[in-house]
C-alpha cells in the first residue's frame, strides 16, 4: 500500500507570518494537530499544536494576551522538515516516523505539497488491515520456521470455505518458530482450530473450552 492511498489530501496550511493566536484557534476549531508552513508554494516548515502551546506564556502572566498576540508561526515552527513521496510504501513511511520521532510527514511530489501523513492515518490503516473492524475471530498459531506451514493453514481455511480478513506473521518464542495471527470471517472458529491442531500445529489462542489446543 502506498502513502497516496491513505494520506490526508485536504491539507490546512499556515505561513510564517500567521499570528499564533489565529493558528491556535484554527487548531481547536478544526481539531488539527499539525500545520505545514508554506511560503507561497514552497514548504518551509512544520508546526504542531504542542509547538504552539509550548511557546505561549503562562496564562497567569498579566500581559498574556498582548504577549500571545505578538507571536507568529515563524517563532515556533520547525524548519528542517522530513517529507515523503506519495509513491512511498506506508511501512517505510511509518518506519521513518518512528526513527525520526515525528508524528506526521508532509507528502511532497515534484516540489509541491500534495498531502500529509499522520499517526492517525497509519493507525487507522493498521486497524483496517488487521480486520478488526469487521466481524471476525482471531486465531493464533505457532508454526515451525520453515516453508509450508502457512500454506497448510490456508488449505484448511479453503476446505472450510472461510475467508481470512488478515494474515500476520511475527517472530516466535524461539528462532525455530513463528507466530501466525489470523482473523477469519466466522464467529465460530472451533472447527478451524480443531483442523489446525489435527494438522500438527499448536494453536496458542483461543484455546478450546475444557481442553488444551496443541
Amino acid at each position: 500500500m502506498l502513502v497516496e492511498q491513505i494520506m490526508t489530501r485536504d491539507v490546512v496550511t499556515v505561513n510564517p507570518h500567521t499570528p499564533l493566536i489565529e493558528a491556535l484557534q484554527l487548531s481547536r476549531a478544526r481539531r488539527i494537530r499539525h500545520f505545514p508552513v508554506m511560503q507561497g508554494q514552497e514548504l518551509v516548515g512544520i508546526v504542531s499544536d504542542r509547538d504552539m502551546r509550548d511557546i505561549c506564556p503562562s496564562i497567569l502572566d498579566p500581559n498574556w494576551e498582548s504577549a500571545v498576540r505578538s507571536l507568529h508561526i515563524r517563532d515556533c515552527m520547525k524548519r528542517d522538515v522530513i517529507t515523503v513521496h506519495p509513491w512511498d510504501f506506508i511501512e517505510d513511511a511509518a518506519a521513518e516516523m518512528f526513527r525520526q520521532r515525528v508524528s506526521c510527514l508532509p507528502v511532497v511530489q515534484d516540489g509541491k505539497l500534495v498531502g500529509i501523513l499522520t499517526e492517525r492515518d497509519i493507525l487507522h490503516t493498521l486497524i483496517d488491515m488487521m480486520g478488526v473492524l469487521a466481524p471476525s475471530s482471531r486465531i493464533e498459531v505457532e508454526l515451525p520456521n520453515r516453508p509450508g506451514g502457512l500454506a497448510d493453514v490456508a488449505d484448511i481455511l479453503r476446505a472450510r470455505k472461510v475467508n481470512a480478513c488478515s494474515v500476520l506473521v511475527f517472530p516466535g518464542d524461539t528462532p525455530q518458530t513463528r507466530r501466525l495471527v489470523l482473523r477469519v470471517q466466522t464467529m465460530d472458529p472451533r472447527h478451524i482450530i480443531d483442523d489446525i491442531t489435527a494438522a500438527g500445529y499448536r494453536v496458542i489462542g483461543p484455546l478450546r473450552t475444557g481442553g488444551r489446543a496443541g
